[in-house]
């Protein structure tokens, strides 16, 4: 009986030449220390890049299973796989949904699995072991190697000022394992909300800063840094924070705001909550959305890093208007602080500007 591993990671990838042309899948299986425990690469003959992907999953998690793993991490460089693995996108392909009730069945067979979606860099094992494989046209067996251990989550500080609903859908998004990323501060400018309450039943450490308790703003900015640092947070993000605060050099393009309106349209002081869906509808725009970007130290003018858009209906009010804006900033938030995790935003010139990774098929 083969021993049992605790934890097992897998890197997948899949490939074709041609789209379709000659392809093969690709796993490396290895333990939590990096320590390469199977890998495999598989000739498919002619498929597309999705087919080889998800035979990739297919594959890796069936030999996760036969060695009896009670975890099973795994790791992709296929947004789109991940995604509709995840559930957030629709198989729309038939001969996919096929596959994908495969992958969901080889992965019912694991006690309980994560995945996850990563740079190119971090399955170039897998990769190399594709390519290998269609260049041989037949199976392949890797070599031993060590596979470096997955990046650390990444640490954020959320600031929030009222009900938290904001914060709440990150940390279900972190749970769900679409983030790769930790909740390591929670500040709230107000020592009574909701948010308070249900940062602190989810076991997150909670301080209360109110402006009112410093002479000026420069002291009230500082005691936000300081609790920042003492946290090592890497990412500050407001969650329905309504105080300015002068952001430190340290957290340039660091701190990021999502904004209830399409910027720069409706923003700047005082347009925040109902106060900004009341004049999307007095000016009778027809579109409305969610803006998130990076802050600096004026109202709603740094770089810009997504928008999502919706409909403005004839019979709209400002709450029926915010609960609709609000899907749309449960969907472009995590997004973004994904996208800052992986490394694919970069700020020059007043504009970020982003890794766009193809998701139509």
């Amino acid at each position: 009986m083969p021993r049992r591993t605790p934890e097992i990671h897998a890197y997948i990838d899949g490939g074709s030449r041609g789209n379709p042309g000659p392809a093969a899948a690709a796993f490396v299986l290895a333990d939590s220390d990096g320590t390469t425990l199977q890998s495999r690469g598989i000739f498919l003959g002619r498929a597309t890049n999705n087919t080889a992907e998800y035979r990739a999953l297919i594959e890796a998690a069936a030999a996760a299973a036969a060695l009896g793993t009670a975890h099973l991490e795994i790791f992709s460089d296929s947004e789109l796989l991940v995604r509709q693995i995840q559930g957030s996108y629709r198989v729309r392909n038939e001969n996919i949904k096929v596959l994908f009730n495969e992958a969901k069945a080889a992965l019912s067979a694991v006690e309980s699995w994560r995945i996850r979606h990563v740079p190119r860099t971090r399955t170039k094992a897998a990769d190399r072991l594709v390519n290998k494989s269609i260049t041989a046209g037949h199976d392949v067996i890797g070599q031993a190697e060590t596979i470096p251990p997955p990046a650390d989550p990444l640490k954020l500080g959320v600031l929030i000022s009222g009900s938290g609903r904001t914060m709440v859908n990150i940390l279900d998004q972190i749970g769900q394992g679409r983030l790769n990323a930790a909740i390591s501060l929670v500040l709230s400018s107000r020592s009574a909300t909701a948010g308070v309450e249900k940062a602190r039943a989810a076991g997150l450490d909670t301080r209360i800063i109110r402006r009112k308790d410093s002479p000026n703003i420069e002291q009230f900015s500082s005691h936000i840094e300081q609790e920042l640092i003492a946290a090592e947070v890497e990412l500050v993000v407001q969650a329905g924070w309504l105080c300015l605060w002068k952001i430190p050099r340290r957290y340039e393009n660091r701190v990021m705001n999502i904004h209830p309106a399409l910027l720069p349209s409706f923003g700047g002081q005082g347009m925040w909550g109902h106060h900004v869906h009341e004049a999307v509808l007095k000016a009778g725009c027809k579109v409305s959305g969610c803006t998130v970007h990076f802050c600096t130290n004026e109202y709603d003018v740094g770089p810009i890093i997504l928008q999502r858009c919706c409909p403005v209906l004839e019979d709209d009010t400002a709450e029926t208007l915010a609960a609709r804006v609000f899907e749309q900033e449960c969907i472009a938030y995590p997004e973004a602080i994904r996208l800052f995790s992986e490394g694919r935003i970069e700020v020059a010139g007043g504009r970020a500007r982003l890794e766009v990774v193809d998701s139509s098929q």
